[in-house]
This record gives structure tokens, C-alpha cells and sequence, in this order.
């Protein structure tokens, strides 16, 4: 704070200002208006105005270098608001960029930049970019306009943004591997198993060109799709990713993306777990050289017909430290309900051994049952309510347990179709209830593999996050190079997010995660700091405890933003 002295005609008048910054901007504020030269000189006695105005200021700032002094804050009911004046900010993101610079992804920027020598700030771009895609999902123009939300504002125009998408998708081989080396100084990266899936993502654009082509949605849409292979490690951390042209195999994604962690990654040895979708012949054998393995769900309805006997048969099952067999068909359903059973072999197929490990659960052929059930009852419903929505249907929808006759009984030609149950489909499937399967080449425990293979759930888990909280889809980019970059940005703030979730300890759903995150929103006091206007609850107090900083204060003076801010970089 310091003096200003405003002089008119008839008197001079003796103002307490302070300078602070809004909006990245400097500006000043009265803070207390002390008397014209007249009033002080009566009010003092006659001592100077001028030294004693300074001597009052200066033990006004030793007060407020205090930070446990209280904030007295005028406001008049008379004055309005100054137009354009932008009072609410979102603090959220600061968590988001702890782990951010964590990761060295500042580091990674800088380096692009020097490469390329451009003016914009690659690192503000990028980072926006990041904590937008988890707080405030949404395409490129929009997150440039709701990145101003934020306490630091943005440095950037909306057309640099667009170069550094650019420059990210020539970059996204070694943004990848880089973070990943970065990664290993933040914590141990679990990489004796990695998970691979592959998914696709629908654009708004009709037309296909490059990478953009109509293929199988997995989405049920129709509309053109890219597809994304993606490996995460066994801790549930994405490690890399690829896209590929929508109508690529999805089986043939995999080899290239394991080739660049062999190379750019320099990892070895592992094990990698894929479904059954991804298990071709070729990528299970070029997973059976030097120190890597796999392992792969396999369909029992797909063995050959040899195997199938055997899987089904319900002789000769074994249980985890028992070393008598059983007979599944003489189950104790209440005693025997949580428990698998599981029978082994190695097989010879297309020139490559294997053990095929299958397991029965009570359990999992009830939830089998169940979910027909509830399709049955779908099935019932539309063919008694509304008939005309009976199209053609896929492997697992409800509507193939439907059957279409044009004929009746007598072999007549029927006026109409008539639709009933497929009686013969439902006893095919419930055969099938129970019964799981797996193929590797590894010889460890059964419990061991079909532990690893039970986690396959976190890598779908990364695809749903994607797709719902982060809104990666449809895509509204056309040019490859930008599509490109827009999936490296979605995969960095999957990188983020998921290192977020481990710090609270996987504690709090990603739904409750995301929304108290955009909720953590500040009230500016010009000259004085920042007011928390969200709830403190579980979330919150969470969040401070992992990160070593907090910011549920009844106000943030502006050094102790500061300080925060500084935190969040180191």
C-alpha cells in the first residue's frame, strides 16, 4: 500500500491505495480515503499530513505481511459492479498441475519448443488443454474460452492453439516415451504386466477422408470412426497409444504400438493380457519370444469341438489348495457359491503350445443367467408392445432371442410375421453359464493368471473415461494431423487423472472426482485475495492431505496464493 495525494482546485485529498493484479493485469484500488490537507492539518495539530500519512501506511502493511490478521472488506449497496469484470475462478486444476509438472510434461514442452523455435507458449497451450479435458470437457475453441476460468490466465490466442496441435501430433512418439521416463522418477511403473485394448471413437463429419473411415462403431454409430489401441501397465496407468483408420483389423494394432515400447520404452520383459477380440494366432506367437508372454480370454463356444467336450464336461474340475477333483454337477450352491473351479491343459494349435485354463463359478453362471433374463423380459416386451422396433440385431442384443416365422403352423403363408422366443438359442447359451476361459503361455498358478486376467476391467475403465467424463468423442477435428493431436491430449489427461486417483487412494468415484474438482471455484477481493465459495467436505479435505497444500482458508490472501502457486510448479 502506499500514499497518493489527488490535488484539486479548492483542496488536496489524501487516499491509502495498493496495487495488486486481476486478470493478469495491474491495477490499483483505494483502499481508505484518509481526509482532504485541511481536515489532517486540524485533526494532527498542525504536524505534517504527508509524514504522518506514510507513517500510517507503513504500519498498515506491517499488518497485512501478517497473514493471520483478518480482511475487513467494504461494499456498498449503491455501486455497481465494473462491466466485464470477471470475479468467479476455478482452483481445481491446481491439483491437476502438481501432478502435471510431477510428470515433467513442462519439461517435455520445452524441449518441443526449442526444437521448433515458435513464439506462443507450447507448455500453457498443453496444459490447458489437459486440465480442460477433465474439468471442463469440450472442444478446442471452448476450452480456449473456459481456460479464462482459471485463477492464472491464459497467455495464448485460439489460433496458436490450433499450431500447437500441429506440432503435438509430430511430436506424440516422443511425448510418450518421455513421459513415460519422467513417470519412473514420480513412482515404480508396474510393467511385468501390460493390458491392450482397442477401441473406437465416431466423429460429427460425415465424409471419411484419411484417417477418418467407416468401419464397425462400437458405439452403434453410423458415422465415420478412427480406432485407438492403447497398453496401460498393471497398476491401471496408460502407458502408451496409437490410432489407427477405421476400418483397420483391431488385431493388427497391437504389434506395431509393442514394437515402439521394445524400442522407445526399452522394456523386455512382460506379459501382456488382451480379450479375445485382440488374440490372433500371429499376436499371441510374437508374445511367446525372449522374455514376453501372454495371456488372452478364450471363447469356450469357439474351442474345437474336442475341447468343448472336455471344458464342459463336469468331471474332473480342481479347486486352489485342494488336491481332489470334483464333479460341478454336485455343487453345494449355498457352500460352494463364491468359490472357482478350474481344470487345465496344454494344447497344440497352428504350431504354437498353450495352456488353456478354464474355470467354473457359481457365482458368474448366475450373473450369466440373470442378464438373459433380463434380456428374455426385453425380448417379451417388444414383441408384445412394439413389434415394429424387431430389426436385426447383434450377438448380444436382446433382440436375437427373437425369432421372425412368415409361415403358420399348417405351412401356410402367414399375412403377416409373427415373432416368438427362441427357446432353442436360450438352451444353447445357458450351457455356457459358469464357464470362463483363458489361454497363455505362462506355467504360474492358476490363481496367479486368472487374478491378472481379472484386471482387464481397468483398461475398459480408461476407454469409458474417455469417452463420458472427458466427451473425447464425437470428434469435430478433420485434418489427421490435429485428430492425432487431439487424442494426445485426451491420453495425457488419462495419464493425470489416473495418478490423481491413486494419490487419493482410489477413494472417490470419477464422477465425484471430476464434478468436486470443477466445483472448487474462488471469489475474487480485489487487492485482498481469494474466497472458497465450494463445500468443504470428504473430497476436499482429501485433496489437501495428498497434495501438502490447502485452500479451504476463509480467504487466500494473495501471497499465499502465491505460494500455492509456486507449489503446484515445483
Amino acid at each position: 500500500m502506499r500514499l497518493k495525494v489527488s490535488e484539486s482546485k479548492n483542496a488536496a485529498s489524501y487516499y491509502v491505495i495498493k496495487d495488486y493484479y486481476s486478470n493478469g493485469k495491474r491495477t490499483t484500488k483505494i483502499v481508505e480515503k484518509l481526509g482532504t490537507h485541511d481536515e489532517l492539518l486540524k485533526k494532527l495539530g498542525g504536524k505534517d499530513p504527508v509524514q504522518w500519512a506514510k507513517g500510517y501506511i507503513e504500519e498498515l502493511n506491517k499488518k497485512e505481511k501478517d497473514e493471520k490478521n483478518d480482511v475487513l472488506v467494504r461494499y456498498s449497496p449503491s455501486k455497481q459492479i465494473n462491466p466485464g469484470q470477471q470475479r468467479l475462478f476455478n482452483g481445481g486444476y491446481l491439483f491437476l498441475q502438481k501432478i502435471y509438472h510431477q510428470l515433467g510434461i513442462q519439461n517435455i514442452s520445452e524441449s518441443i519448443s526449442k526444437k521448433y523455435r515458435f513464439a506462443f507458449n507450447l507448455d500453457s497451450i498443453l496444459s490447458r488443454l489437459v486440465y480442460g479435458r477433465i474439468i471442463f470437457p469440450s472442444s478446442k475453441l471452448a476450452t480456449f474460452d473456459l481456460s479464462s476460468r482459471f485463477i492464472e490466465q491464459p497467455d495464448f490466442d485460439i489460433q496458436h492453439v490450433y499450431r500447437a496441435l500441429d506440432v503435438i501430433s509430430k511430436e506424440t512418439d516422443f511425448i510418450q516415451s518421455e513421459l513415460y521416463k519422467n513417470s519412473l522418477k514420480l513412482s515404480k511403473r508396474n510393467t511385468g504386466v501390460l493390458y491392450y485394448d482397442c477401441t473406437n471413437y465416431f466423429f460429427e463429419i460425415e465424409e471419411e477422408s484419411g484417417l477418418r473411415e467407416y468401419g464397425h462403431s462400437k458405439d452403434h454409430k453410423p458415422n465415420p470412426i478412427v480406432q485407438m489401441g492403447l497398453f496401460m501397465d498393471g497398476d491401471g496407468i496408460p502407458l502408451a497409444f496409437d490410432i489407427h483408420s477405421g476400418r483397420t483389423n483391431e488385431q493388427k494394432t497391437l504389434k506395431p504400438l509393442e514394437k515402439r515400447i521394445l524400442s522407445d520404452f526399452k522394456l523386455s520383459k512382460f506379459v501382456v493380457c488382451t480379450d479375445a477380440g485382440l488374440s490372433s494366432v500371429e499376436n499371441r506367437k510374437f508374445n511367446d519370444i525372449g522374455s514376453r508372454a501372454f495371456i488372452t480370454t478364450q471363447s469356450v463356444k469357439m474351442l474345437k469341438d474336442y475341447l468343448k467336450e472336455w471344458a464342459l464336461d463336469p468331471k474332473g474340475w480342481m479347486y486352489a489348495g485342494d488336491m481332489k477333483t470334483y464333479d460341478i454337477s454336485k455343487l453345494d450352491e449355498q457352500k460352494d457359491y463364491s468359490k472357482t473351479f478350474f481344470k487345465e491343459r496344454w494344447i497344440n494349435e497352428n504350431g504354437l503350445e498353450q495352456r488353456l485354463i478354464v474355470t467354473f463359478s457359481l457365482k458368474y453362471r448366475n450373473y450369466k443367467m440373470q442378464i438373459r433374463e433380463n434380456q428374455i423380459q426385453r425380448a417379451v416386451d417388444v414383441i408384445e408392445k412394439n413389434p415394429a422396433k424387431i430389426k436385426k440385431s447383434g450377438s448380444n442384443d436382446f433382440k436375437r432371442f427373437i425369432e421372425k416365422t412368415n409361415v403358420t403352423t399348417d405351412g401356410e403363408v402367414a399375412e403377416k410375421e409373427l415373432f416368438s422366443i427362441n427357446k432353442t438359442l436360450i438352451s444353447k447359451e445357458a450351457m455356457y453359464d459358469g464357464f470362463y476361459a483363458v489361454c497363455t503361455n505362462l506355467e504360474d498358478e492358476v490363481s496367479d493368471i486368472i487374478s491378472v486376467n481379472h484386471r482387464r476391467w481397468e483398461i475398459e475403465e480408461c476407454f469409458r473415461i474417455m469417452k463420458s467424463e472427458f466427451k473425447s468423442r464425437p470428434v469435430y477435428l478433420s485434418r489427421d494431423e490435429r485428430i492425432q493431436a487431439h487424442f494426445t491430449t485426451c491420453f495425457l489427461s488419462l495419464v493425470v487423472y489416473r495418478y490423481l486417483e491413486k494419490a487419493l487412494d482410489s477413494k472417490f468415484t470419477t464422477c465425484e472426482i471430476i464434478k468436486g474438482l470443477r466445483d472448487m471455484n474462488f471469489y475474487e477481493i480485489p487487492g485482498e485475495g481469494l474466497i472458497p465459495t465450494y463445500v468443504r467436505d470428504d473430497f476436499t479435505d482429501a485433496l489437501h492431505d495428498a497434495f501438502g497444500f490447502r485452500t479451504d482458508y476463509q480467504i487466500l490472501k494473495h501471497k499465499q496464493v502465491k505460494n500455492i502457486l509456486k507449489i503446484t510448479k515445483n
